[in-house]
């Protein structure tokens, strides 16, 4: 019988060690398998446990011989598969219940739990450590402990809070009412990291975060509204300072067109008519390339349609306001152009000599899509649009051309061009620039250079590509790597 004992003391020690070792070999890929696996070798060294007639939950003071030894390894085998077998189960759940986010942290505090509790008992069962002694000693301790690390342990438990109640993830941008903000990067027990516009890396307690209200302006997307104000002399009725707003943003290709943007009267004197300009972008990274345009474009909008600029409240310079300003002419509206910006003055002049103004309402086509035209169009007034299979593909304001390409390389339209608004615009003959050309015989490769360098017809007006959400997994991936070890 004490020979049995042996063998079997000795075969749940065997079963112990190569559990060990499968479950090392199998990896952390294959988590499914690996708790299979895990629980038939606990199974088998319960059912062997139980044919040698050994207790695990019951200390028996060991015999200091083999034997004796034999049996606290095999209990001592036996706690951590029973360990392990848990944790196993613990992680399945955890993949099942499909909550990522709260994954790591409900793993992190199980499996912390069930390391101390077997610990515990194989100090209770194994070798008979009185545990009673040790939690009353253990408790003295922790309350010195807590004391001392009353800042660091608030930090603990934020994140905690911050974690299980999900007011951000990874990836999001959040807004703090000091004015601090960035994206979410990375975040642990501790701290959470945001990447700010400025690309600073901001450490924030997660003490802190708890403590403060903030806006994650992610949820439920990026889209941010922008405001801006604009004083205009009154010279027009307010309606028509709405419409020319209007206008401006409807030219804007930086910004999001639907839901439209929106313009408010907010008040009126005898010097200036305030507005509000509202729109929106699709992420904050876009704020300041649209607030940029939107800004050109009303200043072109205004040029286009004889408005001026209200001086600031509380300005000592004086203002006119009953003089409206002049609507713009092709000989300003040219000398504005970078395309034009190499040209003498006489040469500007010669072709706004040759310009014929003509006016189109809205929903006329400009330029057919495949042609090679014969003129220059430039807008003076109104909004107009490049489409491509019936999708917009640029916003065309003030100061923007088209049929560049084929005058000066021949080159078809990429795409159709058709009026938004009421739009009036210079037409410049062919002839026009063939008399430049000749009497200049490098302008028009000149010309050809600066359409490539400014853009065209194809790129008029074009947003700078936002590649924010192309970007934005892989920033954050790469960001959240270089935390791993915190």
């Amino acid at each position: 019988m004490f020979q049995n004992t042996i063998l079997l003391t000795a075969f749940i020690n065997v079963l112990g060690i190569a559990g060990i070792v499968v479950w090392h070999l199998q990896g952390r890929s294959r988590p499914n398998e690996r708790l299979v696996t895990q629980i038939a070798f606990f199974l088998a060294m319960t059912a062997t446990l139980v044919a040698a007639r050994i207790m695990p939950f019951r200390f028996d003071a060991p015999h200091l011989d083999g034997a004796g030894s034999l049996v606290v390894v095999a209990k001592i085998l036996w706690w951590t598969h029973l360990s392990w077998a848990t944790i196993g189960f613990v992680r399945i759940y955890i993949v099942l219940d499909g909550r990522p986010r709260e994954a790591r942290l409900i793993q992190d505090l199980l499996v912390a739990m069930v390391y101390l509790g077997v610990l515990l008992s194989v100090m209770a069962f194994v070798f008979g450590v009185p545990i009673g002694t040790i939690l009353a000693t253990s408790g003295v301790f922790a309350i010195i402990l807590g004391l001392a690390l009353q800042n660091t342990l608030g930090d603990v438990f934020s994140g905690v809070a911050l974690t299980l109640g999900r007011p951000y993830t990874i990836g999001d941008w959040i807004l703090l009412p000091d004015g601090t903000e960035g994206r979410v990067v990375a975040s642990n027990w501790r701290s959470t990291y945001l990447l700010t516009g400025a690309q600073n890396l901001v450490v924030m307690p997660n003490s802190v975060l708890a403590k403060q209200g903030l806006t994650n302006v992610s949820k439920p997307d990026e889209a941010h509204q922008l405001v801006l104000g604009v004083r205009i002399v009154p010279t027009h009725n307010p309606a028509f300072l709405l419409r020319v707003m209007l206008d401006a943003l409807s030219s804007c290709n930086s910004i999001v067109q639907e839901p439209p943007s929106n313009v408010s009267l907010m008040g009126i004197d005898a010097a200036a008519v305030d507005l509000q300009l509202y729109f929106r972008v699709t992420s904050l990274a876009q704020r300041s390339a649209a607030r940029n345009e939107v800004i050109d474009l009303i200043y072109r909008h205004c040029n286009a349609n004889g408005l001026s600029l209200a001086t600031p409240l509380g300005s000592q310079i004086s203002q006119a306001s009953e003089i409206a300003a002049p609507k713009v002419s092709a000989l300003t509206l040219l000398r504005s152009m970078l395309l034009f910006s190499g040209l003498s003055e006489e040469e500007i002049k010669l072709i706004a000599a040759g310009a014929t103004e003509k006016k189109l309402a809205p929903g006329e086509e400009l330029l057919p899509k495949g042609s090679i035209s014969n003129k220059l169009l430039v807008i003076r007034e109104g909004v107009a649009l490049r489409r491509d299979q019936g999708e917009i593909i640029a916003r065309l304001a003030p100061g923007d051309a088209l049929g560049a390409w084929g005058i000066f390389a021949g080159q078809s339209e990429k795409s159709q061009s058709v009026t938004l608004t009421p739009v009036t615009i210079y037409e410049i003959e062919r002839a026009v620039f063939d008399d430049l050309v000749a009497s200049r015989p490098h302008l028009a490769d000149e010309l050809v250079r600066r359409l490539h360098l400014h853009g065209s017809h194809a790129e008029a007006g074009s947003p700078p590509p936002n590649h924010e959400d192309g970007n934005r997994a892989h920033l954050v991936h790469a960001i959240r790597n270089m935390f791993i070890g915190h």
